[in-house]
């Protein structure tokens, strides 16, 4: 799984580029612990570049959620594809999350 970082201001923006599955996602879940003990409290997920989540997936974000709450962080997820947002949609986990549409305005008013 390739995870892209960068930042701008205080905010970690992390691309994926690859399927999250049961197969990617604990290496997934392992950068996210990374950075929660890095101290980063506001993170963008940019989905651009996901094709397909399945259920471990969606489990490694409710994870992230979790963890970031207890730290008094929290994320945005944006750019996802429409078959992509409607695994979270059906599984009604979409509640839990801010999505955006564009990276750009998942950044403002962070």
């Amino acid at each position: 799984m390739k995870i892209t970082e960068t930042s701008q201001n205080d905010i970690l923006v992390c691309q994926i580029d690859e399927e999250i599955n049961i197969d990617t996602s604990p290496q997934l879940r392992k950068a996210f612990g990374d950075y929660v003990q890095k101290n980063a409290k506001k993170i963008v997920v940019d989905f651009s570049g996901v094709s397909y989540i399945d259920s471990s997936g969606i489990a490694t974000f409710i994870e992230l959620f979790q963890r970031l709450k207890k730290i008094e962080g929290k994320f945005r997820i944006c750019c996802m594809a429409p078959k992509v947002k409607n695994v979270f949609e059906v599984t009604k986990v979409i509640r839990l999350f801010e999505v955006f549409d564009s990276r750009e305005t998942a950044l403002q008013g962070f």
